[in-house]
């Protein structure tokens, strides 16, 4: 999903008419339950389990719809298997709001059925492996509450103020599906396949899932749109949109389909619409080609892609049609992104969001990549880059995987996402590798859920690299470096005395990532070395015949990073050999002081302004933590044997 209005790096500014709309261990997954993460945000624990008792296979749906309102009336069939030796109680969600007129198990009423909440409860008697059918009549008005982050409940009516049309369309990520039809909202229990019969006003089209198999004309002024789709689907992906549309159709043809893929696009019946945006629509028979070549084949190939128009501020990745506000490249490159990365393998658990929408927000940069060229793609990043960096803290891993504001945070979810998706190419080192790893990352886990360790061992496993500090770094840690330089000319060689500091360094001290250097000459001579980066301060060397014009850090900007001073130090004589060096910091500091130690000081005594020692500290090699919450307000000294630093807390 993509809320465009909120994301920085895509924000679009002017006036055009589609602008109109509204340092962590990997034991850190342990701190909550699969079940907490991948669940309902309305069931307790308890009632939680109860739904993991059972598998769901297959949902029909077949209700009545229009564009006028959210009512919502029919039946819905849950197709499912036991998987516990006695099942005595199968439990699906529902919102309040709406009525059980009946419930059939197998095609017998069954009038024992409970409701608590939003929980509805039917005994049953079942053993482990037996099938079964619970069958829902039910109806009535979902709730309008906004429940999802792009406005709206899980079924909203709208009218667009940039072409006048009325929509009802469903948006049920991550928590409200239950809210339209009853359901079980786990991650990792996908429906095998699915069908969604929609009646309604014979003015009307409905768009969903899969292929439109039939439209059924009932002789009463209504139609009856069937679609059908065979792939395996999450519940939040399960759609329905409908109002005066008109079809619109493109084909892509990937290298490997078999057939042509159909992208069927339900536009608004209104003269301006289509011809305003049918440039944007036909990108997407390209971005889907481009996308089939370094993922692998569209994963739905056997139906169809296509967009259902709704008047809301972005997109939502709805399997097989997406449901967007307008079309532009980006927000059609990140959507249709989606379909590999949170479709076809969707995140275990909110808390891993990033593999749904980290991948999404990076399809979208390399959509500009490869079709708007590298100027493009350098200012795309650079604006993800500057956003992540707009705040000192954050980690990509959603801990709270019950807050919808945290799950769809733009600057840590989306942009960091993207943003270490694309270190983690540049520490490949080799795009055939690194697009390798996507598509064993596909094929391994098609049609099924994935947590951070899966996408992890698919990348070692194809790359050979050991990536435990990459991912406790950039992932589970928070935070970004600050490069600093200190650099001499000695012979044949540039000398460098490499500084890091970190944004959040109480959590993530040092980024080991390789890092770029690179040096120009006064004749235009050009090197650029990578380097392995181990600790806080790093004493390098480069070959490098001509006088010096320039060093830059990271020059391609594949790390997310702020630079420091890059100056001359004739001091700086070998990579072995300098003036003593301590840093510390931040100062002014609150609570605890940082000293790198590069010079081997065996301790640190602080005195305050009237010379008295206040406190003292020994040293090791590297990175030091000293507490100074204990100090009052004011100006310290801090002594290094000879050398020393002022230092402010505050």
């Amino acid at each position: 999903m993509k809320n465009v209005l909120s994301l920085v790096s895509f924000l679009l500014i002017g006036s055009s008419i589609h602008a109109q709309e509204g340092a962590h261990q990997c034991s850190r997954l342990k701190s909550h339950s699969i079940l907490n993460q991948s669940r309902s945000n309305t069931l307790s624990i308890d009632y939680i389990g109860l739904t993991e008792e059972y598998d769901v296979n297959f949902y029909f749906l077949d209700v009545n719809l229009e564009r006028t309102s959210t009512d919502i009336s029919g039946v819905v069939e849950i197709h499912a298997t036991s998987k516990v030796d006695v099942l005595d109680t199968v439990l699906f969600e529902l919102h309040d709001n709406l009525t059980i007129n009946s419930i059939l198990v197998d095609g017998v009423t069954n009038t024992s059925y409970t409701r608590v909440g939003s929980a509805v409860i039917v005994p049953t008697n079942y053993s482990n492996g037996d099938a079964f059918i619970i069958s829902i009549d039910y109806g009535g008005t979902p709730p309008n509450a906004a429940t999802n982050p792009l406005g709206g409940g899980g079924m909203t009516n709208g009218t667009s103020n940039s072409w006048g049309n009325q929509v009802t369309w469903t948006l049920s990520e991550p928590f409200s599906a239950f809210e339209w039809f009853p359901c079980k909202q786990s991650l990792t229990d996908k429906a095998d396949s699915v069908y969604v019969f929609v009646t309604t006003d014979a003015s009307n089209k409905a768009g969903s899932n899969g292929v439109l198999t039939n439209v059924v004309d009932l002789g009463n002024g209504k139609e009856r749109y069937e679609w059908k789709s065979n792939y395996a689907i999450d519940y939040y992906l399960i759609s329905i949109a409908v109002a005066e549309y008109v079809e619109y159709n493109v084909y892509a043809n990937p290298t490997g389909a078999i057939n042509p893929i159909l992208i069927q696009n339900f536009v608004y019946n209104n003269p301006g619409t289509l011809i305003n945006f049918q440039d944007e629509i036909d990108n997407t028979a390209d971005f889907l080609e481009y996308f089939s070549e370094i993922y692998g084949m569209y994963p739905f190939a056997n139906e169809k892609y296509g967009h259902c128009m709704a008047p809301f501020g972005g997109g939502m990745e709805h399997q097989t049609m997406t449901t967007q506000g307008w079309f532009e490249d980006g927000l059609t490159a990140h959507e249709l992104g989606h379909q590999w990365w949170g479709d076809n393998v969707t995140c275990a658990s909110w808390a891993d969001i990033w593999l749904n929408e980290g991948f999404a927000t990076y399809s979208d940069y390399l959509m500009v990549e490869n079709f708007q060229g590298d100027f493009s793609a350098s200012i795309e990043m650079n604006d993800i880059h500057a956003n992540v960096m707009s705040l000192n803290d954050g980690s990509v891993y959603c801990e709270d995987s019950l807050n919808t504001n945290r799950i769809f945070n733009s600057r840590l979810t989306y942009n960091k996402g993207a943003g270490i998706i694309h270190t983690l190419r540049f520490l490949v080192n080799d795009d055939v590798t690194f697009f390798n790893i996507l598509k064993t990352y596909q094929t391994t886990f098609a049609d099924s859920t994935t947590r951070l360790n899966d996408f992890k061992t698919s990348a070692e496993t194809v790359s050979g690299l050991e990536l435990t500090n990459f991912f406790n770094e950039w992932y589970y840690g928070e935070g970004y470096p600050t490069y600093s330089a200190e650099w001499n000319k000695v012979g044949g060689n540039v000398i460098i005395e490499l500084t890091q500091l970190t944004s959040m360094a109480s959590i993530t001290s040092v980024f080991t990532n390789d890092i770029e250097i690179k040096v120009t000459g006064v004749n235009g001579l050009v090197e650029t070395q990578r380097f392995a980066i181990t600790g806080n301060v790093m004493n390098l060397s480069l070959p490098f015949t001509e006088n010096v014009a320039s060093i830059e850090i990271d020059p391609e900007n594949w790390i997310i990073n702020h630079v420091g001073a890059i100056t001359e130090n004739t001091s700086l004589v070998s990579i072995n050999k300098k003036e003593a060096t301590i840093l510390i910091y931040p100062n002014p500091v609150a609570d605890v002081l940082f000293v790198s130690n590069s010079n081997e000081a065996k301790s640190l005594a602080i005195f305050d302004i009237n010379g008295k020692q206040v406190l003292s500290h020994n040293l090791v090699d590297g990175l030091n933590s000293i507490s100074v919450k204990e100090l009052a307000i004011g100006t310290y000294i801090v002594k290094f044997g000879d050398v020393t630093k002022e230092v402010v807390i505050k």
